[in-house]
């Protein structure tokens, strides 16, 4: 059992009362996470420590923010190991999908670094004579963050970076699922030596969410939250801001579609739909959950795709012998289960998979999805996959529009033209052609559309979410006023 407490002001603390919750592993039910229950009283003290830090970090220079971060790269890469053996306790996941989590964030970390030196304005032209007029960002002030269990090093970091490149400071609500694995970020940032109250931490009891979440979003120091999860909570989470007027930045839920056109590479679109279905367990914003394919080359594309997905069993990952772990709790496997059973009793076809063993559950395809069942509209978050056959680009078109999602999509066609025609009127934030749903890269704008949120995360972008945009003017000599 490990134990998870919190950052403020500099100090790794516990809560104000001692108050712990715990965490239990989803495969053998062992508990394996003791964490600090945060109450109001820890949350107003993170709040007053990153206000307090705030005048003197958004004053240091680009090149000690920049030296800053890159220690922090390096000091996430030195967790590794215990990053992975907390990502596999607590979440179920596959080594593999915890090395890329700790890698993808430490380059994260390294570009937030190279932000630090692209935080320009600009010169704008003035009607009034004598002025010179420039357009200047600045840092925001206090950053909540508020990162999901899923990719947890990945959305951690992403959550922070640019926020902390920017001169803000932070505070990170840490997910209830993995504490422990948040709080080993939250400690290798720490490590890397940022001035106190730079970076703080909160972790709650799962029942005291709404009170905590309320009560960071509406201190006063608090001027931009970022929040990555479901559409139901990023609903709330809106709602609650804009109630303090705060800006917000959500990157929630997806139901990513995948077109295979009549001209595709169908050995590389088996590829790209079985990893972007699949990858840690289907547990992905981004993953392929609907795979839109040409009546003409659709029975020979799904044959080729059901024997690739048949070989992707689900195992422990304290073995790391099985492509696929556990997904998260029994809760995810039954609506699994109760995804493809609706499937079925309407006509569907399971052609690999269907099978589950409490969380553990091997990859799943259905053929003959329709819009009458439930996994045609709702996002499964796990692995399974549905196949949809139509006969134009303009009916691929219709049904990957047909969701009130628009996170991550892809086309895959031999022809770029045609390609990029069908891409443009893709309903979603992220179209890869001839590439899976799922990949993401530190320097690209990153967000949706739709149910999937609003705001990017990533690269220049990322600067203009977590800084104000100030106009200041310079007047050179008298002005004449007309009273």
């Amino acid at each position: 059992m490990q134990i998870a407490n919190m950052l403020i002001n500099g100090e790794i603390v516990s809560s104000k009362d001692d108050s712990f919750f715990e965490r239990c592993n989803p495969v053998s039910g062992e508990l394996v996470t003791k964490a600090a229950a945060a109450k109001i009283e820890d949350v107003e003290r993170a709040a007053d420590a990153a206000a307090g830090a705030f005048p003197g970090w958004s004053n240091t220079s680009p090149g000690e923010r920049r030296k800053l971060l890159m220690k922090a790269s390096e000091s996430l890469k030195a967790r590794t190991s215990e990053i992975v053996d907390a990502m596999a306790a607590e979440i179920g996941t596959t080594e593999a999908w915890a090395l890329f989590n700790i890698g993808l964030a430490a380059d994260m970390l390294l570009e937030a670094a190279a932000l630090t030196t692209q935080i320009i304005g600009e010169i704008i032209p003035s009607n009034r004579p004598g002025t010179t007029a420039l357009a200047v960002r600045q840092p925001a002030g206090v950053v909540l963050a508020i990162a999901p269990w899923n990719a947890p090093i990945i959305l951690g970091v992403r959550s922070i970076a640019t926020p902390l490149a920017c001169g803000n400071t932070v505070i990170m609500k840490t997910s209830e699922i993995c504490p422990k694995t948040h709080a080993l970020v939250i400690e290798a940032l720490h490590d890397a030596g940022f001035p106190p109250g730079v970076i703080n931490s909160i972790s709650n009891a799962p029942d005291d969410a709404p009170h905590i979440v309320e009560a960071l979003i509406a201190h006063p120091a608090v001027r931009r939250i970022n929040f990555t999860g479901s559409t139901r909570v990023g609903r709330i989470i809106a709602q609650t801001a804009a109630r303090f007027l705060k800006p917000t930045l959500l990157e929630l839920g997806g139901k990513a579609p995948m077109l295979v056109l009549d001209d595709a590479n169908l050995d590389q679109a088996v590829a790209a739909a079985a990893f972007g279905a699949y990858m840690n367990q289907g547990q992905i914003c981004m993953s392929t959950e609907r795979i839109i394919v040409h009546e003409k080359i659709a029975d020979q594309f799904v044959e080729k795709l059901a024997n690739k997905v048949s070989t992707l069993i689900a195992g422990s990952p304290d073995l790391n012998s099985s492509p696929l772990g556990s997904v998260v709790d029994l809760g995810v496997a039954q609506r699994i289960q109760e995804l493809v059973s609706d499937a079925v009793n309407k006509g569907g076809t399971i052609l690999a998979g269907g099978n589950a063993n409490g969380t553990m559950i091997d990859a799943t395809l259905l053929d003959g999805v329709t819009s009458s069942m439930r996994v045609y509209h709702e996002e499964s978050f796990g692995p399974l996959a549905s196949i949809i056959r139509v006969g134009s680009d303009d009916e691929a078109i219709r049904v990957a529009n047909d969701t009130e999602y628009g996170l991550a999509s892809a086309v895959f066609s031999q022809n770029i033209n045609r390609a990029m025609s069908v891409a443009k009127r893709i309903e979603a934030g992220i179209c890869h052609i001839n590439g899976p749903t799922v990949h993401d890269e530190a320097q690209m704008p990153f967000g949706g559309t739709k149910a999937s949120g609003y705001g990017r995360f990533g690269g220049k972008a990322g600067i203009d979410e977590f800084t104000e945009l100030r106009w200041i003017t310079i007047q050179d000599g008298p002005l004449h006023y007309p009273i």
